[in-house]
């Protein structure tokens, strides 16, 4: 009966642990929730148990916010070091199996999920009926190793991590703009004429930044910020914007793909049009003996061609 109880205590504390390290993480007790397939209210009562057992205040709690105590930032740490042990543990086990099965969790930006992932998903999960797959997509930087993903796709060049990686490939950004608009005001010859142009341009979600549109002339580069007439800080929005004749905007190939097969979208400037920031995918290192993992990177390779197909310019004598 003794060791029962035993064991059952210690259970109900790893729980709790489980609980606080992703609460923690998440500065929520309902984003921790949802990444735990649990209730907001779960969460909340497991963590006062644990508190409660340990005889520690481990948040601070307001009505907008978490904060650890001093104690909780200690148990916190520790906490973490826990769960990459577990972590490690079942990535092991994984690695035995040869077939992919279970659960591969994925985080990706908006735009490369919601163009390239959700619609190859179907084919993915063809290949691999026992494989299920979370995908999670936003624009937040995500921690792979606290919030439990798999493999996440990043845009951009990479920070020095512990992370490893593999590139994907290059997007193409060019300026795009709908057949309306171009009727009406003509189409920009030389980035230097944009100045006389409707711009619609991006905003970083992340560091409220607007974006600096590059082009190269020659073996020059050159980058200028167009005085937009109008902003959004999502990319889909962006092209939604110009195929309903919002003006001149950039847009990286996949993303304005479909628009411009539709006709609803033309590309211009292509001859000064640059290369964009890589596309990359990363995961922590105990996972890279896992068949969950090596499957979706083959996929990934297959999904993603090298270059993209280059456009043709629109004049406006086209």
């Amino acid at each position: 009966m003794f060791d029962a109880m035993k064991e059952q205590i210690s259970l109900e504390s790893l729980t709790g642990v489980v609980a606080f390290a992703r609460a923690a993480s998440y500065g929520s007790f309902t984003a921790a929730a949802q990444s735990l397939s649990v209730s907001p209210s779960a969460v909340s009562k497991t963590i006062q148990r644990l508190e409660h057992r340990l005889g520690v205040r481990l948040f601070t709690r307001t009505t907008r916010s978490l904060v650890l105590t001093p104690e909780g930032r200690e148990l916190h740490g520790r906490a973490l070091l826990l769960l990459r042990a577990a972590e490690d543990v079942v990535q092991s086990a994984a690695a035995v199996r040869s077939e992919p099965a279970g659960t591969l969790k994925v985080a990706a930006p908006l735009p490369i999920g919601i163009r390239l992932l959700a619609p190859a998903l179907p084919a993915f999960r063809r290949r691999y009926p026992g494989l299920h797959v979370d995908l999670r997509l936003n624009d937040r930087f995500v921690n792979l190793v606290e919030e439990g993903i798999d493999v996440a796709i990043r845009i951009g060049n990479l920070a020095d991590s512990n992370l490893m990686s593999r590139g994907l490939a290059r997007t193409r950004i060019s300026a795009f703009a709908s057949p309306a608009y171009l009727a009406a005001r003509g189409a920009p010859g030389h980035p230097d004429q944009l100045k006389d142009h409707d711009c619609v341009n991006f905003r970083y979600q992340a560091s409220g930044q607007t974006l600096a549109w590059s082009f190269r002339i020659g073996n020059r580069a050159i980058e200028l910020t167009p005085d937009a007439a109008i902003v959004v800080d999502a990319s889909d929005a962006v092209a939604e914007v110009l195929a309903a004749g919002g003006g001149v905007g950039m847009l990286a190939s996949f993303i304005a793909a479909p628009y411009v097969e539709r006709g609803l979208l033309l590309p211009l400037l292509v001859e000064y049009a640059v290369d964009g920031a890589p596309i990359t995918a990363v995961w922590p290192g105990n996972r890279h003996a896992s068949p969950n993992l090596k499957a979706f990177l083959s996929f990934l390779e297959e999904m993603f061609p090298s270059p993209v197909p280059p456009a043709t310019a629109y004049s406006a004598e086209s």
